[in-house]
């Protein structure tokens, strides 16, 4: 497993290095402001509308395929993977059909302080974009295909030719009509199902029309994934209020918490979902296997890694916001007023980043137990809390408000679910797990302190982008040091398994 992670962080660093720099381009040409906010809305309407079954697909798919191969054998996995995908398509016709007849109510639903040009554009653009969700679709499912079938290289290559294609959409809208920007999002998605379609074939699937609403596994699919939905809602409902709050404090204040967003979700995605794409086929094998104790420790190992990678960073970003705000996208249309905005915002979305993490952890290790209504219901109280400090935060403290409303209610979520699984499968070693935490973060705050002052020291002798690196470069190297000697359970197993494999060679 820990080979396939790292060749999956290593592809991720790569896939994400070129997502992130998608959003430098868009920063550059379009900065924080009303067009950039109308793009970004266009893209979260049919991704929010999409999530509610879209992750029903991914976690509901691969627990129920797997039973179903165990018990019925190949062809009948293939017969409901087909009859998935066309149900899944009918479906998303009638969500194209209700979008175009409601554009206008759906747009003032995620950005309610929108008005005039600005709802034309974005009810425009959103027309346009809704398409992609034929192809998210089949990304979803073919994605999880695979996954079943141990690739995972190809699956982690995906958002390579995304984000290609979304990086030239933005540079040629610059250039030729700005409605590119809304083509090139679902040709992007598009370009994915191509990607990914040799490889499926590849490994035995075979597409045949066949359509069986009354299938009993499609059935109990959807039984086990309405409160996955209800479950996703929650998380969409949250960004829905996100974004309609940020419309009305200030403009570009949905692209600020999208850049800040972005980079946080850079680190959850090389690191996070890394660990998560090869861990849930496991435990969901061990969980319909019955095998407990097994799962029970593979969860125990995911969170410990989950958090000696998101820890530092999260430590990194808190100390250096408007120093990475400002190298990365501090540059053509991104003015003064957007680094603000974007720093305060990735300060406190910072603060959240080991709830978003162990968030998506816990939330898989149910969902392969095919318990769905119990991350649905921390999820909705988590909602609660949210919209709560939401409302109440912003007033005080603007876009920084509403990202540290996130990042509080992500936490409670994450410990609500934390005590929820240790009470259906038992303890999961919470002194090691403890420990572990704990020494992290020491580890984590001692890197933050030591380079913040040395980078302090360090720009009054060189440029401030070399001072960054170098404290960067310096960090890693202090923070790896330090829990190594703090004799951490989960890093001396990597340190033996290296030290065994040059003893060979």
């Amino acid at each position: 497993m820990k080979k396939t992670v790292l060749l999956l962080m290593i592809i991720s660093i790569i896939s994400s290095i070129i997502g992130f720099f998608r959003e430098i381009t868009l920063s550059y040409f379009y900065g924080a402001s009303s067009i950039s906010d109308v793009y970004l809305i266009a893209l979260t309407i049919p991704g929010v509308i999409f999530t509610f079954i879209g992750s029903a697909i991914s976690s509901g798919y691969i627990p129920m395929h797997t039973r179903i191969d165990k018990e019925y054998g190949a062809a009948y996995s293939q017969y409901y993977t087909n009859n998935l995908i066309n149900i899944i398509m009918v479906f998303c016709t009638f969500i194209v059909f209700l979008t175009f007849i409601f554009t206008e109510q759906i747009v003032l639903i995620f950005a309610s302080g929108f008005s005039g040009e600005t709802l034309q554009l974005a009810v425009q653009f959103t027309r346009i974009s809704i398409f992609g969700i034929y192809f998210t679709a089949l990304v979803n499912i073919l994605k999880s295909y695979l996954n079943i079938r141990d690739v995972f290289v190809i699956t982690g290559l995906i958002a390579l030719p995304l984000n290609l294609v979304i990086i030239s959409s933005i540079v040629m809208s610059a250039v030729f009509a700005i409605e590119i920007l809304a083509y090139g999002s679902v040709l992007a998605v598009a370009v994915q199902v191509l990607f990914l379609l040799p490889s499926a074939l590849k490994n035995g699937y075979k597409h045949t029309f066949v359509l069986n609403l009354k299938d009993k596994h499609i059935n109990k699919m959807m039984l086990l994934a309405l409160p996955i939905i209800a479950g996703n809602s929650v998380n969409q409902i949250n960004k829905i209020v996100d974004r309609t709050i940020a419309s009305q404090v200030a403009e570009g204040g949905i692209s600020a918490l999208n850049y800040a967003d972005r980079l946080v979700w850079f680190i959850e995605t090389v690191f996070v979902l890394s660990i998560i794409t090869v861990i849930y086929p496991k435990i969901s094998k061990m969980a319909a296997d019955d095998h407990f104790e097994g799962m029970k420790t593979s969860i125990a190992k995911a969170v410990n890694a989950m958090n000696l990678l998101v820890i530092p960073a999260m430590i990194g970003f808190m100390f250096f916001s408007a120093e990475l705000i400002s190298f990365l996208f501090g540059r053509g249309a991104f003015d003064a007023r957007a680094l603000e905005m974007t720093s305060a915002g990735l300060f406190f979305y910072a603060v959240g980043m080991f709830g978003f993490g162990l968030r998506e952890v816990l939330s898989k290790a149910f969902y392969s137990l095919q318990d769905t209504k119990t991350p649905m219901i921390n999820g909705a109280i988590g909602m609660v809390v949210n919209i709560v400090l939401n409302v109440i935060l912003a007033y005080y403290m603007g876009i920084a408000g509403i990202a540290l409303a996130t990042s509080i209610a992500a936490i409670v979520t994450a410990l609500l679910m934390f005590i929820s699984l240790r009470k259906k499968i038992g303890a999961l070693g919470i002194n090691q797990l403890l420990t572990t935490f704990v020494k992290t973060l020491f580890a984590a705050l001692t890197m933050g302190v030591i380079t913040k002052l040395s980078y302090e020291h360090l720009i009054t002798v060189v440029n401030d982008i070399v001072a960054l690196f170098l404290v960067i470069f310096a960090g890693i190297i202090l923070y790896s040091s330090l829990i190594y000697f703090m004799k951490i359970d989960d890093v001396d197993v990597i340190v033996h398994t290296i030290k065994r494999k040059f003893a060979r060679e």
